[in-house]
Order: structure tokens, then sequence, then C-alpha cells
């Protein structure tokens, strides 16, 4: 997996991903992530890229230019290394909710180019000319795309062949199966008085998977009763 990231904040971006799992993972040579500097690509000696917007309205938007031709470079250099066209998502409050299907599919991808808007927002001109989607991490507005950016590199590297030590790692968590993740406890045994649930205790790998299963179940359906009702619909809970 290569993963580019077109922000005016790179150096924010690399320190994220130089850490923790996915850092190792990029030290290793399983994932690829590259932060790019659109400011770079501004073509006036102010660095500017953002300008009033058209219609009147609160705050800047970003420029159309210095995007598309910071995308562009990456799209050449991608074809010069002979490695795939990336797939372009704009990191947008707008955009298709990312969900862990959406992560499992663009983790089969070869190559992603993710882009942040900031300010107000980006000229939809660029997003029409460049964009295969936007995506939204949720139901809210950020100051910038960076962080969305940053799940969605996360959240599909760690799919990815090598990034955990076995696909156990992410394929009993919550959402991959449909269900919110069983409740996980570790030493010691007793703590505060609230102690591991015996059946964690008993060695009885069928029992244990019972329970959790059972226990993943009620908490999507105390928690997360659209989940719920979709893995009903689904026959998953037969």
């Amino acid at each position: 997996m290569w993963i580019d990231i077109a922000t005016l904040f790179p150096e924010m971006c690399e320190r994220v991903v130089s850490e923790s799992i996915i850092g190792r993972a990029r030290k290793r040579g399983y994932i690829h992530i590259a932060c790019h500097q659109i400011r770079d690509y501004t073509l006036n000696r102010q660095k500017q890229v953002d300008d009033y917007p058209y219609g009147g309205g609160q705050g800047m938007v970003m420029q159309a230019q210095p995007i598309y031709d910071c995308c562009m470079d990456i799209l050449a250099k991608a074809q010069e290394a002979g490695r795939a066209r990336p797939r372009i998502l704009f990191m947008t409050a707008g955009g298709a909710t990312l969900t862990e299907e959406k992560c499992r599919e663009l983790a089969a991808q070869e190559s992603l180019l993710l882009v942040c808007g900031h300010y107000e927002g980006v000229d939809e001109r660029v997003i029409e000319a460049l964009a295969d989607e936007e995506l939204s991490i949720g139901d809210y507005v950020l100051t910038g795309g960076e962080l969305a950016a940053l799940v969605v590199a996360d959240s599909v590297c760690r799919l990815c062949p090598g990034v955990l030590s076995s696909p156990e790692g992410y394929e009993e968590e919550s959402y991959y199966s449909g269900l919110l993740e069983y409740p996980q406890y570790s030493r010691p045994e007793e703590w505060n008085g609230r102690r591991v649930p015996e059946v964690l205790l008993s060695g009885h790998h069928a029992n244990i998977a019972a329970w959790r299963r059972a226990q993943s179940i009620e908490r999507t359906k105390a928690r997360r009763p659209d989940l719920y009702e979709r893995f009903l619909r689904e026959g998953k809970g037969q």
C-alpha cells in the first residue's frame, strides 16, 4: 500500500504516521506514506493558497490551482515509478461516511491520494476535476482535513498484510463482523473489587468464544441498535 497525503501541514501528518504501529510498519516497508506540501505549488511570491469566496460569506476558500498542481505532480511521480495510479480521495464534511467496509475496500487498492482541505473548504472545481470520491469521518466539522486523512490512513493501513501480527488483530474488533467488540480484560484478576469474568479464566476455548459472541451481540444491541438491526436482517444472528 502506498499513500500520499496532500496537505498544508505535512509535518503534522508526518509526526503521526511515524509513530506506533503505523510507524513501525513504514520502517519495515509494509506500507509507504508520503506527505506533500500543497503550498509548494503556488504561483505567487506570498505562497498564498486561499482567497475570498465568490458570493460572499465568512472565511477563506482554498484555491484550485495549487491543489491541482500538487496532485498532478504526485500522479506523474507515481507513473514514473511504475506504481498504480492513486485513487484520489478528498476529505470533506459532505463526503460519504467512512466505515469499516469502506476501509476494507480502500485497503484492496494499491495506492491512495488523500487531499486535505482547510479554511472554509476547497474550490469545488478541483474536486470535480480530480476526486474519485469524497470521504467524511463523521457528522461534525474539523478545522482541516488532516485529522480525517490520518484517520483514513490509519484505519486502512492496519488492514494491510504485515502491519498487524495476524489478521485476528482486526477481524475480532468492532465493526469488522458487523458487531461491536466484546469487553476485554487483563491482569490482575481482581481490581478495585471488580473481577474478571470466570469464563475467561476457565481455559475452555469454546465457552470463551461463545461468551464473547454473546457479549458482542448484547453490546451492539444496547449501544448501536442500527448495527444490531442490520446484523439481524443479514441473518448473522442465527
